[in-house]
């Protein structure tokens, strides 16, 4: 990236901070909502684009994390652990079943790999809607309390939002610290050419199971922000359309860059509101805007950001020369 395209992307990345804490005090209780759940699917597609964007690993599995962190965080705190040590054990466990899952893209890849994911999807839909004992089935899990933090209770909309905020500022700089370290770089370089990886001494089996485990163990750290975010969980918000709408964020927002999940979502959660106008016919509006970026931009948002900078790059020696030769 030059100096320009570096100042430019740092004071875009200044202005989408400044809007991110001040926007919520100028909406009401649902656009709070809205931006509210922005954040918390951000961390889930950020964990989704470490798998396949860094990673190259095909998963349609990240809404089921999702549910797994959801749940796991609600019976916890009905149970009586305190919200911290429920958040940390959603994780935990979500980055132990995305290990497993690993094992999985050690000896198949891309639609098959795909399929695999599905399947476990479906599995865990069953698993939430028929182990009534467990998860209440299609009754659901009402009343997840919002967390208090040393006499600071997130109760209200904003508070909340501002605690989700703050999370997602967390572990995006956690998983900005990741990738910039020899981790990152060898994801990366599983994703180009595994066989050339494994040839240089690059553990190829160890960084796929982790690239799953990170991941999956994001997707379970956003369903704990989801839980007490809704109030209300059931196996429905957690089926292939949730690991579909993740997966339009990531690539809507342009996989393997980072700020992608953040664009993505972005697009994901406000566009269908916009679209509203049209009635019974915004999500065919939705959908066709859709096809139309991926026909015509298959990078992303930020793919497309990206080639309209290096243009106007290329343009501008061009034109100061053609200045110059006039003269």
């Amino acid at each position: 990236m030059n100096r320009l395209g570096g100042i430019a992307l740092g004071a875009a990345v200044i202005v989408a901070v400044l809007v991110a804490v001040l926007a919520p005090f100028f909406l009401r209780r649902y656009g709070i909502y809205l931006i509210s759940m922005w954040a918390v699917l951000t961390i889930a597609a950020i964990g989704l684009n470490l798998t396949l964007g860094y990673a190259g690993q095909v998963s349609l599995a990240q809404g089921a994390f999702v549910g797994i962190g959801a749940y796991t965080v609600a019976l916890l705190t009905q149970a009586g652990f305190p919200y911290p040590a429920a958040f940390v054990c959603a994780g935990a466990l979500c980055f132990a079943i995305g290990w497993g899952l690993g094992y999985p893209a050690l000896r198949v890849q891309h639609h098959y790999l795909a399929f695999v994911t599905l399947a476990f999807t479906t599995l865990v839909f069953l698993v939430l809607r028929n182990e009534e004992w467990l998860t209440n089935g299609i009754y659901g899990i009402t009343g997840t309390e919002r967390p208090v933090f040393f006499g600071w209770s997130t109760g209200s909309a904003l508070d909340f939002y501002f605690f989700c905020l703050g999370m997602l500022a967390v572990l995006s700089a956690a998983t900005w610290w990741m990738l910039r370290s020899p981790w990152g770089r060898a994801f990366l370089a599983l994703r180009e050419n595994p066989i050339r990886a494994l040839s240089l001494g690059l553990d190829t089996r160890r960084y796929t199971l982790m690239a799953f485990a990170i991941g999956s163990s994001l997707g379970g750290m956003a369903g704990a922000l989801y839980a007490p975010l809704v109030q209300f969980i059931e196996p429905n918000s957690f089926g292939l359309g949730m690991s579909f709408n993740l997966l339009l964020m990531v690539i809507v927002g342009g996989s393997g860059y980072f700020f992608g999940p953040f664009v993505g979502a972005l697009v994901a959660v406000l566009l269908p509101e916009w679209m509203r106008f049209t009635e019974g016919y915004y999500l065919l509006v939705y959908a066709a805007l859709v096809m139309l970026m991926m026909a015509f931009c298959p990078s992303g948002l930020l793919g497309l950001a990206g080639r309209m900078s290096k243009a106007m790059t290329r343009q501008a020696p061009s034109a100061l020369r053609a200045e110059r030769t006039d003269a």
